[in-house]
This record gives structure tokens, C-alpha cells and sequence, in this order.
């Protein structure tokens, strides 16, 4: 696609840029506008979505280029949009990824090979991928140094490190680093999953065509600056005229990348913005004989770069550049300034990295104030007052160290490479000298520390006072760490203040103990391959079990997979968002918007007032009840809705619901019900077991007593607690609502259930379900999330538009989203078990308290799907008692896996703990108390089906074979006999999974000219629900046997969800929806097999052989009935039934940080016999990377009142790149014929995601080798490993586990007397 040169206009008050070639020229704009905001409400390209509006997901990323006159050549690299501010981008170029490629135009290698490698899924992310990847690819080629022809000039670990600030919720990111990967010259095809491609026959790729089109900009005399009285953007040219525009007493804002926006969201307006990035005194690199300095507007990928420069003759400075690289993503430290995240630290508290290595290495920055210019230590620049608004930071100054110092640096964060901030940093410098001897002297020392609960980095002055001349030894060692606890000491309110103080001991003996001769650890984390993945296939029911790529990739990576915020927005269209309470239980007197200045733009303000007569306050509908759509006179919950407020645009309407000021009353209300145990005390329970539902009920197994009596062993009482998890779907929740004729409503709704949306909507407007048309075409991402909080989102979008007669959307923002949406059911479980001794169970009784939240939503089923994964193993005789607590917190809905993460995780914390009373190793436990087929009929009775189809004795011999976890097994143990600071664990665990297959309607049509039309009552949201369905219509139809039907698959198009046109669509959920909407339309197919073969017969006997564009056209003229319809439902006898799988991981974790990292996962899982084996295998893996989320990172956590305070993905930790096991190798075992099962097909959606328990179990085992280690050394406490390890076992939680003195110990071990 050939694109344009930039022309940019001479005029310093017009903005003027391009976009994909294309000429944008604007003499008016607002200058808080994004471009985000602009490429999606003013230009057809929407490839760029809001995924997190803080710069933190890489939803948005776009590739910016221009001549920079400074440097005197391009410049080209990727920045967030969602946080550029698009006045900034005079003169600029910007492509997004339809401007690389399209359906039209042709599509650009990057695309094809996301799409050939199967990495796009619910495709949101995709092109965020695509251009992070594409601005890495650019960089690289335009480079002098041709590549070798095919390939780029990238490495695998730079392909691989260009997406590392990109999320993912759906892949678990094996394909998408695969697909960079193809690119790399070092790639090795061998290491490659599973892709499309015969060997090494990749698209082809060459940067003359698919790089340097789109980046070319010109060199002209024209202006690259804006300066508009009517804009209110100004570009001085120099520091005077700096001076003169900040002089005024105008409210200004100073811009250089506008990443703060990211994290403080400010919704002040200002006077003026001024661009600080055309001031020649601020984008300076000056070097002399003492350091080099840079101006305070450069961004912190410049100075990376010339400090790696410089860091060939300075050690120093090359660590500092390798620290910085871990700071925030690639795509906002290229806008990013080194000035802004300086001041962001000094004036607002800014946990920042770079204050820290600054500090450490004595750097000084200069300032202007007023016409004056300072020079000040660090010290003295962020331990002075906070900067005036009119005082600009102007450059900062690293000096030269040569090779005559030590420096360090270190943090500890949840992801390794970055894009998360730290529990703690810090940086250290030392000079040292060797005595004769043979000891060491510290000369001196800077010690800085950083983020952990303090206003600004500080230095551990007593400790480097301490450490000055001093011959490092043992017993000073073991002063300096006294020391520095008391030195660090985090702010009241600080979370996690002695894991921070931990750290810092942590990261003060790795420092010194490099110097002496004690055991000296290493710190961090490296990361390598994430590949290998294989199955095995075949062709009974062809095309059905061929690995074609996911129907819709190749549009998802060029961005024109059209989402529901995609849709443009009908004329008079008005937006909404959310105003949810903030309180528990609470009566609401008023809403106002009382805030200075008021927020501007809004319509109306819907409550419960606004129903209409005849409709009712109905927000959503399930299978066990309905849940309102506004509180109206008392809150049930921090996050309920309270109101919808309606303004001229999303950004009117969101920055209004944040300035809502809601007064509320508790007065004369009982308090609110936050815990189970408050529910306990309070008898607030839900009715556990519907009468509705009495399959639903679960069956107690044996006589628990008796069981008991038998066993030679008992744990009684132990307690487990787990907590909640947010979906974190890519699209959040949204919704476009179009009023029609006769009191018709259109919606477009991001939703699971289209149906019971239609009723949701119609009963709350009071009007019939005929009235009420729900359009669904594809999800960015579900995961469950999308069931009941979507209904009301549509709902409250059609009571808008049908009060103020407009069309109302709204696109929820992240914080919002994460606030109202409920998650994964907390739970807490006390259990009593009785064993044998050789680790054979006898019998177990869980009691469990699940919160439920206000709402019963679909919580009924939790306590079936527990216990079904808790029957995974034979456990003689199992009894429970549940309840499903309702309380004042937001109501929890089905999340992927929901109930069986729970009950197959409570089976294997009580074998592990089995496994430890016995001093057994756990996989023995485990596999002793596998289920016989006699067993596993009583625990399941009709899903156990025949015995055949137990497979999980052969997934386990296979697994323990192929992962040679015998012989790794020896070496993990030869590993941590052989490292104090780093201890491993393997794991091997099973599942058995229960799923239940719903009935689903389908409908196939053929048209005039044979192409074939298919409808189905299941949503696509990434599990290739729609790809399979075009391979089952294809299979069937190919039955009828004519000439010219190799290819059908390509005349076969899904088309989206509509209420009005296919009825009884249900719920899509539970891993089954694809098998159930394949099995209907081959019900259809067949229907029109039997209505067409009467007429082929005939043809083929007159013609000899027949082509399906004939027979086809034949029928349309004879009239035949090409249309059917059908509903699925399955047979009684095989409406449930199990899948198998097992798991190995093997885990390395840092006992000094908590830091944690898979070394290698392998995974054997039973499909029967695949639909789609790259559709099922990205089912896998990404279902595998979401359960190590929930057992490693992710804490969705509120305050006191209930109201969630990890609402955002600055505290809400996703895995990313950096968290995936360094190998993968997943197998799709075909496991033959399976009668009962649609094409003998098995479901692969959820049942993956309890196998991160795997990972769990490794990580544990290595917190157990820890706490041995620690009892060698004399420790009396904290060296059971008898041990129940926390869920999520983030780093603190392994740092606390391992032991918080472990430094100590350590070395008072060393200090005692033999």
C-alpha cells in the first residue's frame, strides 16, 4: 500500500498531520483531545481500541514517524494514543495497523503471520500487537545494515521484547511471540508452534515493500510547530518565550508525552497547553569530561539509547540504561520524557525508578525559576519544596564513572521486564579497594532506595556513614542489614511494609556479598523460549479436524473486525456512563455536579425515576432471578448503579460520572454485610440449592464416619482462603441503542446472552420481546464477564435513548468496569481429611462459604461445579456443607472455570498436604487416590460414561514420559542442594472436568449462487465458536457428494447474533457452546442433504457428475425449500460428561524477592477428536495463562466498604509476556472414537485453566525447599513445610512464606559458633 509523503502546511495555527496517507488539517480543536479520541470519532480507522486509557494494555498503540530536525533524520516509534494528546503530533505521520494492510489493499506480512500462527483470538489486542511489533520491525530495517533477504534485521529476544508491554487475555502469548519471531534472522523454525506454514514458507517479507512505505517522511522548510490563540496550544521556541506564556497567571499545562495522564487522570481544564519539545535547551545531549547531560524533553527511550552509547566505556551508565528498560512499556518510554518522570516524583510522589538510579549515581539537574537557573544535587531537588507550577526542570546531568566503582541496581516488581511498578527499588554505588590481604574496603557508598511507601527516593545515610572505610566482612554485613531496616521505613499505610523492608535488606546484601567471600546471589529474571506445541489429527469428518487459522484473524490484525464501539455512531447520537454508589448500604439523597469547574456537555441523568409507565426497574435476568437496574432508594452494594449520566460525548459523559458528588445517608440501616462470617452471624444466605434446579444438587459419596474410623491419619480443621478475580476482557463493557419505528429498540450489545438481554430490555421499557431487536457479532473477550453486567449496561443505553428519542452508546472505562463487575466467587473453606499411610484417602468433609455479593446472579452453580472438581480424586467418602452467602458486596458472576478452579484447587492443596504429613512425594499421593472405573461411575455417575473413555491413566504415563519429569525431578533436587538464593519446584497435576452441553438453534441457508449462509444461538468472543461451525456446515453438506466442493468452506459465512432472526440462543458458556451450535447446524445441513439429494440423483444420473453451483441453482428453480432450522438438545444419557488432562510445571523462585518464573510447562490434554486443533490449542494455552493469573498474580481487592481498590492495570497485574512459562509444549491427544460426543469432538475452553494449579504446586515446593534450608540454619520458626501457601502467590506472599529474615538468618548462621 503506498503511502504519501507528509505535507505539512507553513500556517503555525492550523494542526496538520496524516493518517495512513491520508491529509488531516484542523484550525480547531479541543487540545485535551487524544488521538485516540480523534482516529475514532473522526477518521474510519478503528483499529485503535481503549482498552485501559492509562497506557497500559497496548490496545491502542499506533507507529508515529517525522523528520527530526534535532537528530537531522527520521524518527519513527510507537506511542499509546490513548494518552497522546493530538496537538502534538504537527508535522507527524501516523499509521495504524489498516494502514499497513487491508482487505482491499492486500495485507501486510505481519498479518498474515498473526493470522497463520494463530495468534489472534477475541482479535481486540491484535492490533496493538501488530504495530508495537511493526514500530520494533521498522526501527530495525531502516537501519544501513540490510537484513538477510526474507528476513529483519531483529533478533528472536528483540522480536519477543517489542511486545512485552502488549496484554493479552485470550492467547497466553505463545502464538503471538511466534508470529514476531518468523520474523528474526536467528529464529529457529524447529521452535516455532504451530502455524499454517510449511517449514520456513513464511509471507513474504521485505522491508523496501512493508516497512519503509509507511514510514518515509520528508525533509521540507515548512513549520512542525503550533502556536493557536483559538487551539490554546503554544510551542515556544526557546526558554524566553517559555518564560513569557507561563508569566500570566493563565492555568497552563506543560506537555511532553502526556503519560502522566495515565496515571493521575486529571480532569482539570486548562488555559494553555504548552509544548515543551521544540526548546533547543530542552532536547540537548551534552557530553564533557565529567558526564553527559540531557535535556528534561527527552524521552526516556533517547536517553536509553545514549546511555547505552556511552555504556561501552562506563559500565554504570549501561546499567542504568538496562534498569530504565524495565521502566513502564517500550511504547511509553519512546513519549515519555526523563523531565516529566522527574517532576512527576518530586511533586506528586511518583514511585519512579529513574529518581532512584539518579540519586544513587550523585546527579544534579538544573531549573528555571522565574529568569534564574539553579543547579541542585538530586538530594536537594527532591527533598526541597514541591516545584511551582511555573518552575521548569531543564536538564539532568549522570556523571562519568569509568571502570573505578561498583553500582547495582535492582527491583522488585510483579512483571520482571516491566510495565509494572515496583514493591521496592533501589540503586547502589561503591567505591572500593583490595587490601593486600585479600579483604575489601568500602571506601564509600551511595545506597538509594525507592517506592516503598515514602514521598521520594532516599539514601540510607546511616548506612553508608557506617560503611565508609570499612574492610567488608561478615559481621559488617550483618550491621549494614540492622541498619538499613531501620533506615527504611515505609509510611503508615504503606502496604506490604515489611515485605518493602525486606527487600531492601535483600537488595543490600546481594550488593556487598558480591564483594566478600560469602554466597552471593543474582538477581532477576531472564526470559527465553515460549514455544512448542503439538497434536495429533484427523480427517474422518473433513474439513472438521484440520488446523485452519480462526475465521476472522486476518481482519482482527488489520483492524477491521468491527466491536460494538466500532459501529459509527448514528446522526444526534448522545453517550452515557455509569454513576455507581461508593457505599455498601446506603440511601441516596441527591446527585449533583457541584465540582469547579462543572463538568460540561450533559443531556440528562437517568435513575430509576425514569422508567417508563408499564416498564420496570429490570436490569438483568438469569436462570435463578432478576437483578434491578438502578438502586432507587438504598444501595445494595459499593459499585451498584445508581444512575446512567448522559452527555455529548463518551469523554463528557465519563469525566462527569467521576465528578459526581452523591450524598448519602446510613442512618437508621442495619450495618452492611461485608464478610462470610458477618453473613454467618447474620443467617444471609441464598438458597444453595434450587428447587428449580435440582440437578444442581450435588451427591455426598459414603459414610464420611466410617471413612474416617479407617484412617491412620487425620488433618482436621484446616482452613483455605480464596479470593475473587476480575475478568479483564480486552473490550469492556458497551452498548449502542437505536431507537426505531413503533416503539421498536435496536441494540448493539457486547453480551453472552442476547436473549435474555432482549428481555432484560423489554421489561424494563414495557414493551413486548418482539419489540426488541439484540445484535451481537463478536466479543473482545467474555471469559463469563459478559453475562449479567452487559444487560444492564444495554438496558440503561435503551431507556436513555428511548426517554430522550436519540441513540445512546457507552463504552465503560476500565476503572468503572473492574469496580461494577463482580468476578470470580472469594471463598472460604474449612476441610477435615482421614488418610492412610501410604497416603490412600479414606474420607473429607469440606464446609465452604462462598460470597455471593447482593444478587443471586448465576451463584447456584458454584456449589455443583465445586464439587465436581473437587471429585477428582477418590476420597472414599465426601461429605459438605455449602452456603452461598449474600452480602453488601458487589454480586460475583460465572467467571471461565467457575467453581472447578475452586474444587480442583481445594483437592490439591489437601493432597499436597497429605503428601508433606507424610513425607511422600505429592505426584504418588496423587496418583494412589486416582479414580478405578467403579470409582469414578459413583462420583459421576451417567458423565463417567463407558470405561474407555477414562483417559486419564494414559494422559498421566504419557505425560510423566514426554516431560522426563523423573529425571527433571533429580535435577530440580540437585538444583536446590547445589543454591541458597534460588530454589525450585516441580509439579504434576491432573483434571478431571465435568461440562454440561446446553441445547443450541441453527439455521443454515443456501443462497442462489451456492454460497451458504450459517446462524447459531453462540457468540463469538475468541474460542473460534464461528470457525468451527464453518467447518461442521462444510462437513455436512459435502455429504451430498458433487463435483466443486473442495473448497466450500470459503462459501460458508457465520453471521452475527440477532434476537428477531434466531430465538432461544441461551447463554454462551461452559466450554460447550461450540460442540452444541456444530451439532445444530449439522442437524440443518442434513435436513437440506436430504432435500437436495432427490434432485442430485437425478442430475447425476442425467449428467454423469454435478457440480454444487448446478445443483444449487437447479433447486432454487425447482422451488426447493433452502432454508432449515434446527435446536439441538442433547440426549439425556450424554448431556454431561468429563474431560481429562494433566499438567507439569517446573518453577524457579528467588527466596530473597518472591520473585517467581516458569521454567517450562508441558501440558497433555484430551479433545477426543479436535474440531480444530489450532482453535483448541490457543484454547488451551490461553485458558492455562489465565489460571496462572489466578494462582500467581492477580488480586482484585477492595477497602473496607467493599468498593474495589484495584481498578486499574497500575495495581491489577494481568500475566504478561514476561509471566509465560520460558518452554510450553502442549499436546491435543486425540483420543479416538467417542459415540456420545458431537463428531467425537471434546470441549478445551475452561478445563486447561485449573491446570495452572501445576504452577501453584511447583511454586510451593519451592517455598518448602526454602524453609528446609532455613531450619539448616538454625531456625526454629517458619520451616514447616507442612505450609498452605497463599492464592495468588504473588511476590509477597512467596517472600513471606520462604521467610522475611532469610538475609538474617542467613548470616547469623555464618556468625555462630561451629
Amino acid at each position: 500500500m503506498e503511502k504519501k509523503d507528509c505535507a505539512v502546511a507553513g500556517d503555525e495555527s492550523r494542526l496538520v498531520f496524516e493518517v495512513n496517507g491520508k491529509r488531516f488539517e484542523m484550525g480547531e480543536v479541543d487540545p485535551s483531545t487524544t488521538l485516540l479520541e480523534f482516529l475514532r470519532s473522526a477518521t474510519p480507522f478503528k483499529s485503535v481500541k481503549l482498552g485501559c486509557g492509562e497506557g497500559g494494555c497496548g490496545a491502542c498503540v499506533v507507529v508515529l514517524s517525522r523528520f527530526n530536525p534535532v537528530l537531522n533524520q527520521p524518527e519513527i516509534f510507537s506511542v499509546s494514543s490513548c494518552l497522546t494528546l493530538l496537538c502534538s503530533l504537527n508535522g507527524f505521520s501516523i499509521t495504524t495497523t489498516e494502514g499497513l494492510g487491508n482487505t482491499k489493499h492486500g495485507f501486510h506480512p505481519i498479518h498474515q503471520r498473526f493470522a497463520g500462527f494463530h495468534a489472534s483470538q477475541c482479535g481486540f489486542c491484535t492490533p496493538g500487537f501488530c504495530m508495537s511489533f511493526f514500530s520494533a520491525l521498522a526501527n530495525a530495517d531502516t537501519a544501513p545494515q540490510p537484513p538477510a533477504p526474507g528476513f529483519s534485521n531483529l533478533t528472536t529476544s528483540q522480536a519477543q521484547t517489542s511486545i512485552t508491554g502488549n496484554l493479552c487475555r485470550c492467547t497466553g502469548y505463545r502464538p503471538i511471540a511466534d508470529a514476531c519471531k518468523s520474523f528474526a534472522a536467528d529464529v529457529d523454525i524447529e521452535d516455532l508452534g504451530m502455524n499454517v506454514f510449511p517449514k520456513g514458507e513464511f509471507p513474504p517479507y521485505d522491508p523496501e515493500d512493508d516497512v519503509w512505505p509507511y514510514v518515509r517522511v520528508c525533509k521540507q522548510e515548512c513549520s512542525t510547530v503550533l502556536n493557536s490563540e483559538s487551539i490554546s496550544w503554544f510551542t515556544p521556541a526557546s526558554l524566553e518565550e517559555l518564560g513569557s506564556l507561563v508569566a500570566d497567571g493563565a492555568r497552563f499545562k506543560l506537555v511532553v508525552g502526556n503519560t502522566g495522564m495515565g496515571y493521575y487522570k486529571e480532569t482539570e481544564r486548562y488555559d494553555k497547553y504548552i509544548d515543551l519539545r521544540y526548546i533547543p535547551d530542552l532536547l540537548m545531549v551534552r557530553k564533557d569530561e565529567t558526564g553527559i547531560e540531557f535535556g528534561a524533553a527527552i524521552s526516556i527511550s533517547r536517553v536509553i539509547s545514549s546511555l547505552k552509547e556511552e555504556g561501552e566505556s562506563d559500565l554504570v551508565l549501561m546499567k542504568i540504561a538496562q534498569h530504565m528498560e524495565r521502566v513502564a512499556s517500550i511504547f511509553i518510554r519512546n513519549s515519555a520524557s526523563i523531565g516529566g518522570n522527574l517532576v512527576m516524583a518530586q511533586r506528586r510522589s511518583f514511585p519512579s525508578d529513574i529518581a532512584t538510579l539518579l540519586l544513587a549515581v550523585g546527579s544534579t539537574v538544573a531549573l528555571l525559576r522565574g529568569r534564574a537557573q539553579e543547579r541542585m544535587t538530586m538530594d536537594e531537588f527532591l527533598y526541597g519544596p514541591p516545584l511551582a507550577p511555573t518552575d521548569v526542570l531543564l536538564s539532568v546531568h549522570i556523571p562519568f564513572f569509568g571502570s573505578r566503582v561498583g553500582f547495582e541496581s535492582y527491583r522488585a516488581a510483579p512483571r520482571p521486564l516491566g510495565n509494572a511498578l515496583p514493591y521496592l527499588n533501589a540503586a547502589f554505588l561503591a567505591d572500593v579497594s583490595f587490601k593486600e590481604s585479600g579483604g575489601v574496603i568500602l571506601n564509600y557508598a551511595r545506597l538509594a532506595f525507592g517506592a516503598y511507601g515514602t514521598d521520594h527516593a532516599t539514601r540510607a545515610s546511616e548506612v553508608e556513614e557506617y560503611l565508609a572505610g570499612k574492610t567488608l566482612t561478615v559481621e559488617v554485613l550483618d550491621e549494614a542489614v540492622r541498619l538499613v531496616k531501620l533506615s527504611v521505613e515505609p509510611k503508615d499505610g504503606t502496604t506490604l511494609p515489611a515485605y518493602r523492608k525486606s527487600l531492601a535488606v535483600s537488595f543490600l546484601f546481594s550488593f556487598l556479598a558480591a564483594f566478600i567471600d560469602v554466597s552471593s546471589p543474582t538477581l532477576g529474571v531472564s526470559f527465553s523460549e515460549v514455544a512448542d506445541s503439538s497434536n495429533e489429527e484427523t480427517g474422518t469428518y473433513y474439513p472438521v479436524g484440520e488446523p485452519i487459522p480462526k475465521v476472522g484473524a486476518i481482519i482482527q490484525a488489520s483492524g477491521e473486525a468491527v466491536y460494538v464501539d466500532d459501529i459509527p455512531s448514528p446522526p444526534h447520537s448522545l453517550h452515557g456512563a455509569l454513576i455507581y454508589s461508593t457505599k455498601p448500604l446506603a440511601r441516596v439523597k441527591s446527585i449533583s455536579f457541584e465540582a469547579v469547574p462543572k463538568p460540561s456537555g450533559i443531556v440528562d441523568v437517568i435513575s430509576a425515576k425514569d422508567i417508563p409507565q408499564g416498564g420496570q426497574n429490570f436490569g438483568a435476568t438469569g436462570l435463578f432471578g432478576s437483578e434491578y437496574l438502578f438502586a432507587d432508594a438504598t444501595t445494595a452494594s459499593a459499585g451498584d448503579l445508581i444512575a446512567f449520566v448522559v452527555a455529548r460525548s463518551q469523554k463528557e459523559a465519563n469525566v462527569a460520572a467521576r465528578m459526581a458528588q452523591v450524598d448519602y445517608e446510613t442512618q437508621g440501616l442495619e450495618p452492611p454485610i461485608l464478610t462470610v462470617e458477618e453473613a454467618v452471624e447474620n443467617s444471609s444466605f441464598f438458597d444453595t440449592f434450587s428447587p428449580y434446579e435440582p440437578r444442581l444438587k450435588p451427591e455426598m459419596i459414603g459414610d464420611f464416619t466410617k471413612g474416617m474410623a479407617e484412617a491412620d491419619h487425620k488433618i482436621l480443621s484446616q482452613e483455605i482462603i480464596l479470593g475473587s478475580q476480575y475478568f479483564f476482557y480486552m473490550e469492556t463493557q458497551t452498548a449502542l441503542a437505536i431507537p426505531d419505528e413503533d416503539n421498536c429498540m435496536v441494540v448493539y450489545s457486547s453480551v453472552q446472552s442476547p436473549e435474555l438481554a432482549q428481555i432484560s430490555i423489554a421489561r424494563c421499557l414495557g414493551v413486548p420481546e418482539h419489540n426488541v431487536r439484540v445484535i451481537t457479532r463478536r466479543l473482545g473477550g467474555g471469559f463469563g464477564g459478559k453475562c449479567q453486567r452487559a444487560m444492564k449496561v444495554a438496558t440503561a443505553c435503551a431507556l436513555a435513548a428511548q426517554k430522550l428519542g436519540r441513540p445512546v452508546r457507552s463504552y465503560i472505562d476500565r476503572n468503572a468496569d473492574m469496580i461494577i463487575a463482580g468476578g470470580r466467587h472469594p471463598m472460604k473453606i474449612t476441610y477435615t481429611v482421614g488418610f492412610k499411610e501410604n497416603g490412600k484417602l479414606t474420607a473429607l468433609h469440606v464446609d465452604i462459604l462462598i460470597d455471593a455479593g447482593f444478587f443471586i446472579d448465576f451463584s447456584p452453580f458454584i456449589p455443583y461445579m465445586l464439587i465436581a472438581g473437587l471429585k477428582k480424586y477418590n476420597w472414599g467418602a465426601l461429605s459438605f456443607d455449602i452456603k452461598l452467602c449474600k452480602t453488601n458486596n458487589t454480586s460475583k458472576t460465572m467467571m471461565r472455570a467457575p467453581g472447578d478452579v475452586q474444587g480442583n484447587f481445594i483437592a490439591e492443596a489437601i493432597i499436597e498436604r497429605v503428601a508433606s504429613l507424610l513425607s511422600m512425594e505429592a505426584g504418588s499421593v496423587r496418583e494412589i487416590n486416582f479414580h478405578t472405573g467403579e470409582s469414578l461411575q459413583l462420583f459421576y455417575a451417567e458423565a463417567a460414561g463407558e470405561a474407555s473413555g477414562y483417559t486419564l491413566p494414559r494422559i498421566w504415563d504419557e505425560l510423566i514420559s514426554s516431560s522426563c519429569y523423573m529425571e527433571r525431578t533429580a535435577a530440580v533436587e540437585q538444583f536446590n542442594r547445589s543454591n541458597i538464593w534460588r530454589k525450585r519446584g516441580i509439579s504434576c497435576v491432573p483434571i478431571v472436568y465435568k461440562v454440561t452441553v446446553s441445547g443450541k438453534p441453527g439455521k443454515v441457508s443456501i443462497l442462489k449462487d451456492a454460497s451458504v449462509v450459517v446462524e447459531v444461538g453462540g457468540i463469538e468472543m475468541g474460542q473460534g465458536l464461528y470457525t468451527k461451525v464453518k467447518q461442521a456446515t462444510a462437513y455436512a453438506l459435502s455429504l451430498i457428494k458433487c463435483d466443486g466442493m473442495e473448497n466450500l468452506m470459503e462459501k460458508v459465512r457465520v453471521v452475527e447474533s440477532d434476537t428477531l432472526s434466531l430465538v432461544q440462543g441461551g447463554i454462551t458458556a461452559g466450554s460447550t457452546t461450540s460442540e452444541a451450535c456444530c451439532a445444530a447446524v449439522i442437524q440443518c445441513s442434513t435436513l437440506l442433504v436430504e432435500r437436495l439429494s432427490p434432485l442430485a440423483t437425478t442430475l447425476k444420473d442425467e449428467q454423469g457428475s454435478l457440480q454444487w453451483n448446478d445443483l444449487i441453482l437447479e433447486a432454487h428453480n425447482q422451488s426447493i425449500n433452502l432454508a432449515a432450522n434446527s435446536y439441538f438438545l442433547p440426549e439425556s444419557g450424554s448431556k454431561e460428561y468429563l474431560n481429562y488432562g494433566a499438567a507439569v510445571s517446573e518453577v524457579e523462585i528467588c527466596v530473597l524477592t518472591g520473585e517467581k518464573s516458569i521454567l517450562r510447562t508441558d501440558i497433555v490434554y484430551d479433545c477426543g477428536q479436535s474440531l480444530n486443533p489450532a482453535v483448541d490449542m490457543g484454547q488451551i494455552e490461553g485458558s492455562f495463562i489465565q489460571g496462572v493469573g489466578f494462582f500467581m498474580l492477580e488480586e482484585y481487592l477492595t477497602n473496607e466498604e467493599g468498593l474495589v481498590t484495584t481498578n486499574s492495570t497500575w495495581d491489577y497485574k494481568i500475566p504478561s509476556l514476561d509471566n509465560v512459562p520460558k518452554k510450553l509444549n502442549a499436546k491435543v491427544l486425540n483420543t479416538g472414537h467417542h459415540p456420545d460426543r458431537v463428531l467425537s469432538s471434546k470441549a478445551s475452553g475452561e478445563p486447561p485453566l485449573v491446570l495452572a494449579a501445576s504452577v501453584y504446586c511447583g511454586i510451593r515446593a519451592g517455598v518448602v525447599e526454602a524453609r528446609k534450608q532455613l531450619k539448616g540454619w538454625g531456625a526454629t520458626q517458619g520451616t514447616d513445610s507442612d505450609l498452605q501457601l497463599d492464592v495468588p502467590a504473588t511476590l509477597p506472599v512467596v517472600k513471606q512464606y520462604c521467610g522475611l529474615d532469610y538475609v538474617e538468618t542467613y548470616l547469623r548462621s555464618l556468625l555462630a559458633p561451629s
